[in-house]
């Protein structure tokens, strides 16, 4: 078998994780990437002027809105923010799926091994992305915890993720392995002695940085020799994005250049002995739109019909040729447990069965 070997420096999509303390311009901050479009997890870009997606209401909903958003190619940068709020809809998704009504309730932790596998597919989905030359940006909230050195007596406080309680130690060093830049925001204060003595002291400033390297106290790296501290702002590194700005442009462009279709000579048909009078083919009306759909289906499962544009008659035909509720009975009608756990978390083979329309023995 013969590889090819590549050597020197590659431009392509970057994957970058920025985290700090709420409130500190987190989604500021990732509004200046390249043509950002946001999937907006917690509702925190409202007051913003930024592109967006709809917010999630289901873990599938926010992996349907990051593929499509790369199929389509709709922007040079994703950002999930915040990664931890996303965190939730991942267990919310898993317990009903599983027919748990928490994570603790899967017994001996198997839970968080649980959830950590299937963010660990959700990471592979944005690996993908990158592949296909989309950055994606992850936002997260940070938190102080208690760390101890294995080797060293006493423990110190130091910065890490908002993620989960437990899970914060096995899916936060999957989120930095797999990041090409982790950015750590704070703000940087000054303990300043105000008597003669020096014994007793205030906290002064409050200047936003962010950290690019390892330190005790927080988790930070970066692959592009960026200074330990840095103004917490996107200018200092913006050049990181100028080449690779620069090149999806030529793409597009050559993309076009290639796909135009060369002039051509239209030959004129000869005219017929006999002119045959056919009657018009009915054209679809533009401005028909489907029902709406009942309010009183439940959000999660109403965001997946919407975007996929799947009516309630579809959607009841398949689950009444499935057995499982008869075919006049409304979607708002049916168990909660079913609509979570088999139609929301298995939404991806409901869809192809009513794309499909193969329903025969094809379980939820």
């Amino acid at each position: 078998m013969a590889y090819e070997i590549t050597s020197g420096v590659q431009n392509s999509a970057l994957k970058t994780v920025v985290y700090g303390p709420e409130g500190i311009g987190k989604s500021s901050f990732a509004a200046r990437f390249p043509e950002p479009l946001f999937i907006d997890t917690e509702g925190s870009t409202l007051r913003m002027n930024v592109r967006r997606m709809p917010k999630p209401t289901s873990w599938e909903m926010l992996k349907g809105e990051v593929q499509e958003a790369a199929a389509m190619r709709l922007c040079k940068t994703i950002v999930i923010d915040t990664i931890d709020w996303a965190e939730q809809l991942c267990i919310e998704s898993m317990c009903a799926a599983h027919g748990k009504n928490g994570i603790e309730d899967f017994g001996y932790g198997k839970g968080y091994v649980y959830e950590c596998e299937e963010f660990a597919k959700f990471l592979n989905l944005l690996q993908d992305v990158v592949d296909s030359g989309i950055n994606v940006v992850l936002t997260a909230h940070a938190k102080i915890v208690k760390f101890e050195q294995p080797d060293e007596l006493g423990s110190y406080d130091r910065w890490e993720m908002k993620l989960g309680q437990k899970t914060g130690s096995l899916i936060s060093p999957k989120v930095k392995e797999w990041a090409d830049m982790v950015l750590f925001a704070n703000y940087k204060t000054y303990a300043v002695a105000v008597d003669k003595d020096g014994k007793k002291f205030k906290a002064q400033g409050g200047e936003r940085v962010m950290y690019t390297s390892h330190h005790p106290c927080w988790d930070a790296k970066n692959r592009d020799d960026l200074a330990s501290e840095l103004p917490f702002d996107y200018s200092q590194i913006a050049h990181l994005f100028a080449q690779q700005t620069v090149q999806t442009v030529q793409t597009v462009q050559t993309v076009q250049t290639m796909q135009t279709p060369p002039p051509q000579t239209v030959q004129q048909p000869e005219p017929a002995a006999q002119s045959v009078q056919q009657a018009p083919m009915p054209q679809p009306d533009p401005t028909a739109q489907p029902a709406p759909l009942d309010p009183a289906i439940p959000q999660a499962l109403r965001d997946l019909m919407t975007a996929d544009g799947v009516t309630e008659e579809e959607l009841r035909e398949v689950v009444a040729q499935q057995g499982y509720c008869p075919v006049d009975m409304p979607v708002a009608a049916y168990p909660p447990d079913f609509i979570s756990g088999c139609l929301v978390a298995d939404w991806k083979t409901v869809l192809k069965m009513i794309k499909e329309m193969d329903l025969n023995g094809v379980p939820f």
